[in-house]
Parts: structure tokens; C-alpha cells; sequence
């Protein structure tokens, strides 16, 4: 677990292993140099979703330091060297978080079957804006003047069949199907990648997660907690020990970042 400052925005990130699972599959990845912020949830098992999530963060994170000249490397074969703008960038950079993951399972057999979902957040230096991108079911949240908006829509079947009207939304918390997710890192099929740009004001609290989360906790308890405000390590250990007393049936990740306020952001 961490915390830290960066010019107007604090960032804060933990994981837990919860109260049910023997391993954390879930990692985040704070970057605060390369503004790069994120929370994978790996999946397959005997350790393969912990390969999976690692390998998709340290891939997004690279080539971001590549194509922002802060390390010395190429882009990954295959990969658009034409994406100039942040959001085609982030796109790029989570296919080849993608194609990282599938070429593991291609050198290793023992780990076929392994996928991540993943959250990015991308500060562009210099800039009071945000980038999200995302596949699968880890969700990003944006609490602003006292109202928590989801910002990603899950990659999950339970999502598909709500948005459908097939499914409300206590039926699916408690759906036998609820963690099968449509989209993720890994796998033959190129998964579809969720981009959005979105203004950062002074006192927004952006949460980043994965389904350990909020699938413990409804929305409006999520807003409760952060509704209380304090220094965001507290705010994040709050959120990680709640999810645990309602279950944690699986594992939980949270990175938390804050615009400041102040002469910065006036």
C-alpha cells in the first residue's frame, strides 16, 4: 500500500486478499511520474491471474514511458506507432497489455486460461484532465460535490442482461453468474477497450477498483465512506476493512486519487 502527492493530485492505492481466497490475483499501479494509475484483476487460478494482471500492468505501464520518452525501448510489434493523441495511446497500450498476457500462455501451457480485466486512469502532464480506459468488470468512479457517478460499464454477463432489463440490480449482486465477465486481457479474441476523457476539478475523488469491491458494497455505502472525506489512506483502509466485514469473497483493490484544492486549482 501506498500514498503520495503529485503536483494537485494525491494518489493512495491498497489491496487485500480478502476474507475467502488463499491468493491476491489483483494488482494496481501507480506511476506518478508517467501518470499512469491502474487496478487489474486476474483470473485462472493455481497463481496464473497474478501472472495475468502482472504482466498486463507492467505492459500498459511501459509503453506509456516509451511513447512519453521517460525509457528507452520500442513499442510492441504490431502496435500503432501512429496513436499520438492520450486516449488512442491508452488503447494501444491496453491491447498490448493483451497481447502480452496471450503470448505468456503461448510460452507457458501451464498457464492457459489466464486473463485479466484492468481500470486505467491517465493524467496527461500538465494537463486537469483525466483519461479512463477499461476491460471487464474493474470499474472507475468519480465522487463529485457529494454524488458518487460510475464512469465504466461492466464487460460482465449479469451488466448485459440489467442493461437488457432482464436482470435488477439486487438480483444480479447475488447471481450465481455475477463474476463472468465478457471482455478481458488474455485469450484469442482482441478485446473491446472503453475509452473516456473527463475535466478533473478541485475536491474530485476518483476511485479506481476491482469487483472485490463493489461486490460487497452497493453504490451508496461506496458514497457514504468517501462522503466522510480525510486523508485517503484512511478513506482507502475504510473501504478495504468494510468490504471484508460484509464477506470479502474475493480479493480487493482501490486506488484512490484526489484533485487538491488550493491556489492550483482556484
Amino acid at each position: 500500500m501506498g500514498s503520495a502527492g503529485t503536483g494537485g493530485l494525491e494518489v493512495w492505492g491498497g489491496t487485500d486478499v480478502g476474507m475467502k481466497r488463499r491468493l491476491n490475483e489483483d494488482v494496481f499501479l501507480i506511476d506518478r511520474e508517467a501518470g499512469v494509475y491502474l487496478v487489474a484483476d486476474g483470473m485462472g487460478g493455481h497463481a496464473a491471474g497474478e501472472v495475468a494482471s502482472k504482466l498486463a500492468a507492467e505492459e500498459i505501464r511501459k509503453v506509456f514511458r516509451i511513447a512519453t520518452g521517460m525509457d528507452d525501448g520500442t513499442w510492441p510489434p504490431g502496435r500503432n506507432l501512429e496513436a499520438t493523441g492520450v486516449p488512442d495511446l491508452l488503447r494501444e497500450a491496453i491491447l498490448a497489455g493483451h497481447e502480452r498476457v496471450t503470448e505468456a500462455v503461448i510460452h507457458d501451457e501451464s498457464l492457459e486460461g489466464m486473463g485479466t480485466t484492468v481500470v486505467v486512469v491517465i493524467q496527461p502532464p500538465g494537463t486537469d484532465q483525466l483519461v479512463v480506459g477499461h476491460v471487464g468488470d474493474s470499474r472507475a468512479y468519480r465522487f463529485r460535490n457529494g454524488e458518487l457517478e460510475l464512469l465504466t460499464m461492466d464487460h460482465s454477463w449479469v451488466h448485459e442482461q440489467m442493461a437488457a432489463g432482464f436482470l435488477s440490480e439486487k438480483a444480479a449482486r447475488s447471481h450465481p453468474l455475477k463474476n463472468v465477465v465478457t471482455q478481458a486481457l488474455g485469450g484469442s479474441s482482441t478485446p473491446r477497450v472503453d475509452i473516456l476523457e473527463t475535466d478533473l476539478l478541485p475536491g474530485d475523488l476518483y476511485l479506481l477498483c476491482s469487483d472485490g469491491l463493489n461486490s460487497m458494497l452497493p453504490d451508496e455505502q461506496i458514497a457514504s465512506f468517501l462522503e466522510r472525506g480525510g486523508p485517503l489512506d484512511e478513506l482507502g483502509n475504510r473501504l478495504l476493512v468494510e468490504a471484508n466485514r460484509y464477506g470479502g469473497n474475493d480479493n480487493i483493490t482501490v486506488v484512490l486519487l484526489r484533485a487538491r484544492r488550493g491556489p492550483d486549482h482556484s
